[in-house]
């Protein structure tokens, strides 16, 4: 084979037959490798003539004006908010931010953070929820590690259990139980959830929270009332409609993000459901145009451009020590009239 303009981790991985996170232990050398392993992924890499350590140099003798932003889906107001805010500290810093969308593929993460790399990014943010997947975690620390020591910067926005990193965390798991204690307060007592895939950290956590506050209220949330779908607006709009043909008991509905609230409000409007009168509806981060629906809707308010601005600040702060900096952002609970008192 020839190599071409750009190989990627993955097109190594793939051509010697092993996962993401041995590719990357091979070719970084953080870790022993079984021997015809390690064979199979150097002979892949040399074949496809790919270069991981390029960066380290470049970064150390050389001052790039690039930053990396990955994120799960741009078009998803939710990210769009946080990336104005790397943006806006990006721009005053004279940097150019490239942006890129995952949708939701710990592959694609994977493999984007490897482009940066060998495009010799300085800085690579991570953008939304981590993976509740080990092999993702070992992968993307093996690449994260050697371009920290190569100089380059990187930060994340939401939970990244085992990444040794800055991070910017929204405070998920108390602005849900925070949620539900106001429902609670509302006199709710039957709910149901659409909840994304409990794969992603930030659904765990917010549907955790909730739940729990349930719990020390007495108050059962049964996991057949739980509906799991796509994190999106058809995502929300098919949990909704599963419930209801099931046929829905509960009083009030949270959906975890409020993209899926207003896929679930779309759904519950064909069926002839009124919201708040027959049961209310409930989100979480107050993306722009959920103030803007009829009914507007009741969700936990995120500082969602702060949360890129402190991201971005993170990553052009080169003064920083050994020890990974965490900074967390809290939410708040906003009523509006898609709720309302049972």
């Amino acid at each position: 084979m020839h190599g071409r303009p750009h190989v990627t981790l993955e097109d190594v991985a793939r051509a010697a037959r092993v996962s993401l996170a041995t590719a990357s232990r091979v070719l970084n050398g953080t870790t022993n490798v079984r021997s015809d392993l390690r064979e199979r992924v150097l002979s892949a890499a040399a074949d496809l003539a790919y270069t991981p350590n390029a960066h380290a140099q470049a970064l150390a003798g050389a001052s790039h004006r690039t930053v990396g932003v990955i994120c799960h889906d741009v078009s998803d107001p939710y990210f769009a908010a946080i990336a104005r805010g790397v943006m806006r500290v990006a721009g005053d810093s004279g940097l150019l931010v490239m942006l890129a969308s995952t949708f939701r593929d710990p592959r694609k993460e994977i493999a984007y953070v490897s482009m940066l790399r060998a495009q010799r990014a300085s800085a690579i943010l991570l953008i939304g929820s981590g993976f509740e997947d080990r092999d993702w975690e070992r992968a993307m620390a093996a690449e994260l590690e050697p371009y920290r020591r190569g100089g380059g910067q990187v930060a994340v926005v939401s939970r990244h259990r085992s990444l040794k990193v800055d991070t910017v965390q929204p405070e998920n798991r108390k602005g849900a139980a925070a949620l539900a204690e106001a429902l609670l307060g509302l006199g709710h007592r039957k709910f149901a959830v659409l909840a994304g895939p409990r794969t992603l950290t930030t659904v765990v956590d917010r549907l955790g929270g909730f739940r729990e506050a349930l719990a020390e209220a007495g108050v059962e949330l049964a996991e057949t009332e739980i509906v799991e779908a796509p994190f999106t607006r058809d995502g929300g709009y098919a949990a909704m409609s599963e419930l209801l043909a099931r046929g829905l008991t509960a009083t009030c509905v949270f959906a975890v993000a409020d993209v899926m609230a207003i896929g679930a409000l779309t759904a519950l409007r064909e069926a002839g459901v009124s919201v708040p009168g027959d049961v209310s509806l409930a989100g979480f981060d107050d993306i722009p145009v959920v103030r803007d629906l009829t009914p507007a809707l009741t969700t936990v308010a995120l500082p969602l451009e702060r949360l890129g601005e402190l991201a971005m600040e993170l990553a052009r702060d080169r003064t920083r020590g050994s020890r990974s900096r965490i900074r967390k952002l809290a939410g708040e609970v906003v009523l509006r009239a898609s709720t309302a008192p049972r």
